[in-house]
């Protein structure tokens, strides 16, 4: 079966592998055959080289897995020992060993739900990003009525600014050094701010700091802090961008100050949240659509992983789908 790796930073490698066959299924895993996967600023290290082995590096095992680093994924069930799951089924989650990016996917069928059928499997892809965004805003105070601000415009980004309006968010600002002007309405942002995060903190009044402060950027310290100073007295801050460092150091005085709360996590309850998500896209009919930008053909994802690293206005949500 046809499969992608990883063989230097910036570059795939499409190649063969021995086919995944139910026999090799443990209890609660699930059998794919690939439909489609989305591609996820969380991919992007591994892609870069900064993150993940590749061939060369030292030790057993230095090229990295196959079907990395992709764990956005639609397919269809082949073959399950899930109890809800069924040969047929078409499904949308994670693929739980970050292994994607291949033409039998086995994953984890906790992390899977079914989707709507008159979604393409490009569309659905997108459910799994809009669960994840939803479970964080089950960690925020309710957010009707408050001034939410979003660092990071990005496909993450954007579905935070979506749901804090939908939500009832009193006003969205969105923040991106990219131009995100052309979607920022039809994404619930109300102040589409063209600037970095530390240029947009240190010229940011008093009166302009929000109740509510979500950094959706991730893969750096620094922006974590911006996130801090941004938020107003009593204010909480969503730190949801992935962690690449062990350790971030913050102000501990503007946290105290301040009295503010920080909150991360990763996703829970997976297949209740897919199941959310869904629920949630059938009410917004536009969104999915919308968030779709790009798809490519399997046999482009060079040229998908090369667009999600540029940064293009008109770029949202990139898929890859047979």
């Amino acid at each position: 079966m046809w499969s992608y790796r990883i063989v230097a930073p910036y570059a795939f490698e499409r190649t063969s592998i021995p086919a995944k066959t139910p026999e090799g299924l443990a209890e609660g895993q699930v059998l794919l055959r690939f439909l489609a996967a989305g591609v996820c600023g969380s991919d992007l290290p591994a892609f870069r080289g900064v993150r993940g082995r590749i061939p060369g590096d030292d030790g057993p095992g230095a090229a990295e897995k196959d079907g990395f680093p992709l764990h956005e994924v639609a397919g269809e069930v082949i073959a399950s020992r899930h109890r809800d799951h069924r040969a047929g089924d078409r499904v949308v989650g994670w693929a739980s060993g970050f292994d994607g990016m291949m033409e039998r996917v086995i994953s984890d069928g906790d992390g899977l739900a079914p989707y709507d059928p008159s979604l393409t499997p490009a569309q659905a892809v997108g459910l799994q990003p809009l669960a994840c965004v939803l479970y964080a805003c089950e960690q925020l105070p309710d957010l009707a009525g408050r001034h939410v601000a979003v660092i990071g415009q990005g496909s993450i980004g954007l579905l935070f600014s979506y749901v804090a309006k939908v939500a009832g968010a009193r006003r969205v600002t969105g923040v991106d050094p990219v131009d995100r002007r052309g979607v920022a309405t039809e994404f619930g942002v109300d102040d589409a701010v063209r600037a970095t995060s530390d240029r947009w903190v240190g010229r940011l009044a008093a009166g302009d700091r929000a109740d509510v402060v979500i950094e959706a950027v991730g893969h750096q310290v620094a922006t974590l802090n911006h996130a801090v100073a941004a938020a107003a007295p009593g204010a909480t801050v969503f730190y949801f961008g992935v962690a690449d460092d062990d350790a971030y150091p913050i102000s501990m005085r503007t946290m105290l100050r301040n009295n503010l709360t920080l909150k991360s996590g990763v996703t829970l309850d997976r297949r209740r949240m897919l199941n959310t998500a869904g629920v949630f896209a059938a009410d917004h009919p536009g969104l999915l659509g919308a968030y779709l930008t790009h798809t490519f053909g399997v046999d482009d994802v060079q040229a998908a992983f090369d667009l999600a690293c540029l940064p293009d206005p008109a770029r949202i949500k990139i898929a890859v789908a047979e």
